[in-house]
């Protein structure tokens, strides 16, 4: 995790942008931090490994969605 400040960010973005593609930059201003980015891959990875697990798994299958969704219509 690299952390650059606001104005390093806008003066090298062509340079920080490449570097997205291996690393998570912290975006700081005034030695606070008030963005995140990270590789679109990396972060939707990321969030369903932080998911997973926490919806049980009851048997609900995709045909007692489809029923689901069809009664409510």
């Amino acid at each position: 995790m690299l952390q650059i400040t606001a104005t390093e960010f806008k003066t090298n973005f062509g340079k920080y942008l490449a570097l997205l593609s291996k690393e998570t930059i912290i975006i700081t201003k005034n030695k606070k931090p008030i963005a995140k980015i990270t590789n679109a891959i990396d972060d939707k990875v990321s969030m369903v490994q932080s998911i997973f697990g926490s919806v049980p798994d009851k048997g609900y299958t995709l045909e007692d969605a489809r029923r689901d969704r069809l009664s409510r219509q």
